[in-house]
């Protein structure tokens, strides 16, 4: 008896989407929110991270074109 077998394939297939919709969920209760017209801390964070990342990335392709 093979373990790749079609009883498997669907087995795992389930598997599959109950994780995506378990992971869907936890990700969207984790989500960084705007509340009462306020910006959450880590909403605050997580866009200082991306605007430091973004001129970090330019000032090292900037340099490196000198």
């Amino acid at each position: 008896m093979s373990i790749v077998n079609r009883r498997n394939a669907v087995l795992g297939w389930g598997v599959w989407q109950v994780a995506k919709s378990v992971a869907r969920r936890k990700a969207k209760d984790a989500a960084p929110t705007v509340e009462d017209r306020r910006p959450s801390k880590s909403l605050i964070a997580v866009a200082g991270a991306a605007i430091a990342g973004a001129f970090a990335f330019l000032w090292t392709r900037r340099s490196a074109e000198n």
